[in-house]
């Protein structure tokens, strides 16, 4: 803590003042010590240095303020506890003579209150995006696990209206009116290739084929009440296509926005773009949702992992095609590509710390190599640093109950 100094003449070779800032004993302040400073012939000088709120209960002496004045004037002080001894270096610590630097960044991480002070990122329940909703996490994202007997070439159990997910919108929408939904955008968990698009007899991913299907997908995610659909499928152009179905089938007409988004004129809710790299941290969860690709591998449509300046064209391209915010999954791994992005877009930026990530902190937290607890934390405030905006996790109820102070 920065000192308060006073310089204040008197006639007194030294003196030690306790209990009182102002000259006010009513205040529970420590004053350090007085101690003459820069001498003047025949006028010494004190400088007094205000330190820490002192604990304890203020001993009262029973003076009124102008009786302290004046016995402070007088030299008639209070006794004060010697001032603290410097701290014993280990034996055999060499002795040096100071650096010669101007500049010594530890002074603002000594305690605390001094760390919380100059932090430069925080994060709150508010930035999670979860499959949850509690301790002031609002928003959900909802997966689907569609039965195999479902499951086509050509996903149209996607853009069934009555289909699992539709209806679980309208159902939470109905029962949280200010719950906010994200829903991807993609043909993998109901298509029975397992893969994001539809697949020709050689193997090929039909590009415009598939984005018909996702347009379709959109729209009736839409109608159900989503506040944020966001294609993940990697197809080239789908952004700007389902803008156009989505303001053409005037999804929510009149809606408001929320948060950093907001509807467009024709009411379409906010599009979430993700920059979706080939990546082997996916493994969990297409497990769990019985998606992984029944033949070979996503690398022809998903973005090469060993590609930067990548980004940089395709978000250029989907802010222009009508995208509200960019995605970026995996996270962790991929911290430079996040601040790349938000260095450079005007947009909001999200990232998703998919199920590779998650199941790494929590199988290192079962074996007692990581503290979990605070990996997980770390992770978190790692993606806000980059530059998120929004984090979607697994982590969000567990991470929201640490950051308000809850063990469950």
């Amino acid at each position: 803590m920065a000192s308060t100094i006073f310089n204040v003449p008197c006639n007194v070779g030294e003196l030690r003042v306790s209990d009182y800032t102002s000259l006010k004993p009513s205040l529970n302040r420590r004053l350090a010590s007085l101690r003459p400073s820069i001498r003047v012939p025949g006028r010494p000088v004190l400088t007094v240095r205000a330190g820490e709120t002192r604990e304890g209960p203020m001993k009262k002496l029973g003076l009124s303020d102008e009786e302290c004045e004046a016995a402070v004037a007088a030299g008639k002080v209070p006794d004060a506890p010697p001032p603290p001894s410097t701290p014993a270096a280990p034996a055999r610590t060499p002795v040096v003579s100071s650096l010669p630097i101007s500049r010594r960044p530890r002074r603002n991480r000594r305690t605390p209150a001094l760390r919380a002070a100059f932090q430069e990122t925080s994060i709150s329940p508010a930035n999670f995006v979860s499959k949850v909703r509690d301790v002031g996490v609002n928003s959900i994202v909802l997966f689907p696990k569609v039965p195999d007997a479902l499951k086509t070439p050509t996903g149209d159990e996607a853009y069934n209206e009555n289909g699992l997910v539709p209806r679980t919108i309208r159902l939470l929408k109905d029962k949280y009116p200010d719950l906010v939904i994200y829903k991807d955008v993609a043909l993998d968990p109901y298509s029975s290739d397992g893969h994001d698009g539809i697949v020709r007899e050689d193997g090929v991913i039909m590009n415009d084929e598939t984005v018909h299907q996702l347009c379709k997908q959109a729209v009736a995610q839409a109608r159900a009440g989503a506040d944020v659909v966001s294609p993940s499928d990697m197809m080239d152009g789908r952004v700007g296509a389902i803008r156009a179905a989505l303001d053409a089938d005037g999804a929510r007409e009149g809606g408001g926005g929320w948060g950093m988004f907001s509807f467009n004129e024709r009411g379409s809710p906010p599009r979430s773009r993700d920059f979706r790299y080939a990546s082997s941290f996916y493994g969990p969860f297409r497990e769990a949702l019985g998606s992984n690709p029944r033949f070979g591998d996503k690398k022809t449509y998903q973005m090469n992992p060993a590609n930067y300046r990548e980004a940089l064209v395709e978000a250029r391209g989907d802010k222009s095609e009508g995208a509200d915010i960019l995605l970026v999954k995996p996270g962790l791994p991929y911290l430079d590509i996040i601040r790349l992005l938000w260095d450079n877009s005007p947009l909001p930026i999200a990232a998703y710390q998919v199920s590779g990530e998650y199941s790494m902190i929590k199988a290192g937290g079962v074996l007692k190599m990581i503290d979990e607890e605070r990996v997980m934390m770390e992770s978190l405030m790692c993606l806000r640093r980059a530059g998120a905006d929004i984090i979607l996790t697994y982590f969000a109820l567990q991470a929201a109950r640490c950051l308000c102070g809850e063990k469950r």
